[in-house]
């Protein structure tokens, strides 16, 4: 498609790549086209990918119509190309978000097929399942990037919960229709022993040659020192250098502090803020009791924000955000809550998941700022108002800019104390909790990642610094492992956000409107930083212009 050149096109053309990489998330989001493939791991099959992406990037970035969408196809394209070198398929097993098979088992059984077409569509791609098992293990057999080794255990026992589950998650979509005889034969013939067989290759072949949890980093494997920048800037969307941000986030550690006093005085009485997550962490009436008072409290907090949100945004979601308990063979390897899209075709609402596993080791307190995080007015928000913004490019509404994704959901939780969300005090502690914790990714990552950090070092790093149950300490680490830089997308967003919003109260004085400011920040769809600086300074602009 050389001929391609009006920007329009260049995000269409894109989106098909982007799909083709990654057509179960097409088939989650309601894009038709793609339900019945899966991704194609082979070295091959990623570099013709590669290729693709880089000759749209290097067409994006020359001159032409509409600069806005110009710029986040470039940004996308050149995001796909560095993940695609970084080769994450060959040494990645065990964290959601990136592990292969573990992505899979947990993406499938959400598949909601709306008639006999997209049922056999699954079916299909259920088909194509012990071809791709077979191409994977090819993959990693002849990688020199060897992947962590307790991360491969963990991959292994997530294959086996699967193979003991005594009704197979993976036929969930055709359940009690005609098809589903078909589907478990289907299962049990093929898709089962594949799995099975997988599970013997990471056991046989990769668990003894992985490394051991003092190199974990990406700087412990072939160009890892060059690759790692990349993701840096394919994530944040700036030039930071990860010692840059290393020092950023040490700062803004040491800062947190004054607020964990100030506000822990109201609740402990006079404490540094080092006790004050001391007594977070120890307080027995401050862990959960069941999993049904986590899901009882998110639901309530979700709905609380609702209420209030026309004050604040002068356009809002069509559609409620859902709240739903993480299903238990994803629990143990899930993070502490996620938020799942809306399928553009309306088959799935907008979920706010809640990872209930081992509820009674968790806190209560961070609940409500995670609600708002993950919830309203956080993802929910942005992602099904990006959905409902028909006149730009699929791309424009999909885009995997996680700088401005991340970046706002944990800017809604310091807005969401401004709109008097919070219940109390402690909750407030629980918003600083998870300013610690973001703050404190800036710094394990690049630990990780660049300095040649051990797991123990940032295990201990994060339990000096953050307010977290070891359970939640390990899950985050190991995250960080197998996702390397994505963990830093939140700060980086939110600072860049609030200087946004700072430099035009400052600009605009009366004039500035919070609901006006909001959706300038949304009506675009996810935007580079760069890009969505441009976009409030062209609106202050406007605003000024407006003779009174």
């Amino acid at each position: 498609m050389s001929d391609v050149n009006t920007a329009r096109e260049l995000a269409d053309e894109l989106l098909t790549l982007v799909l083709d990489a990654d057509p179960v998330t097409a088939t989650l989001r309601g894009l038709p086209g793609w339900d019945d493939r899966l991704p194609d791991p082979s070295a091959e099959g990623e570099r013709a990918l590669r290729d693709r992406a880089e000759a749209i990037a290097r067409r994006a970035d020359t001159a032409g119509d509409d600069p806005v969408t110009r710029a986040v196809v470039a940004q996308q394209a050149w995001s796909l190309v560095h993940l695609l070198d970084a080769n994450l398929v060959e040494h990645t097993h065990a964290e959601g978000l990136n592990a292969p098979v573990v992505l899979l088992l947990g993406a499938l059984p959400l598949v909601l097929p709306g008639d006999d077409a997209a049922r056999r569509a699954y079916l299909t791609r259920l088909a194509a399942l012990p071809g791709y098992l077979d191409a994977l293990a090819h993959r990693q057999r002849g990688s020199a990037r060897r992947p962590v080794r307790h991360l491969v255990a963990s991959a292994i026992a997530r294959v086996d919960r699967y193979l003991a589950e005594r009704v197979d998650p993976l036929g969930a979509p055709v359940a009690g229709t005609p098809l589903a005889d078909e589907c478990a034969e289907l299962l049990t013939g093929a898709v089962r022993p594949a799995l099975a067989r997988y599970r013997d290759f990471l056991a046989a072949e990769v668990l003894d040659r992985g490394r051991d949890e003092d190199r974990p980093g990406l700087c412990w494997l072939p160009d890892g020192d060059r690759l790692y920048p990349n993701l840096v800037r394919a994530c944040t969307t700036t030039d930071h250098t990860p010692e840059e941000l290393h020092r950023i986030g040490r700062e803004l550690i040491e800062a947190l502090d004054r607020e964990y006093e100030e506000i822990g005085a109201r609740v402990f009485g006079p404490v540094s803020a080092a006790e004050v997550r001391a007594r977070l962490l120890a307080d027995p009436d401050l862990r959960w009791r069941s999993a049904a008072d986590m899901l009882t409290l998110a639901r309530r907090t979700i709905a609380r924000a609702e209420a209030v949100a026309a004050d604040w945004f002068g356009t809002l979601p069509g559609t409620r955000c859902e709240v739903e308990e993480v299903p238990e063979a994803e629990a143990p390897n899930a993070p502490l809550a996620y938020y799942m899209d809306p399928a553009l075709d309306g088959s799935r609402p907008g979920t706010y998941f809640v990872n209930t596993h081992l509820a009674e080791q968790r806190d209560r307190f961070s609940a409500e700022s995670t609600a708002f995080h993950e919830g309203v007015p956080g993802h929910h928000f942005q992602i099904a108002l990006a959905q409902q913004l028909e006149d730009l490019p699929l791309l424009r509404r999909f885009a995997s800019i996680e700088a401005y994704l991340e970046g706002w959901a944990l800017y809604t939780e310091r807005l969401a104390d401004e709109m008097g969300l919070y219940s109390d005090d402690v909750a407030r502690l629980g918003m600083l909790s998870g300013d610690s914790l973001r703050a404190a990714r800036l710094v394990v990552d690049t630990g990780l990642h660049a300095l040649g950090w051990s797991r123990q070092q940032a295990v201990d790093y994060l339990r000096a610094n953050a307010v977290m149950p070891d359970v939640d300490i390990f899950s985050e680490v190991d995250r960080y492992t197998e996702n390397p830089a994505q963990a830093l997308s939140y700060m980086v967003g939110r600072l860049e956000i609030q200087r946004l919003r700072g430099e035009a109260e400052r600009r605009l004085g009366d004039r500035f409107d919070i609901r006006a400011f909001h959706d300038q920040v949304l009506r675009g769809g996810p935007l580079p930083m760069a890009v969505l600086a441009d976009v409030v300074d062209s609106w202050c602009a406007s605003v000024l212009s407006v003779q009174d």
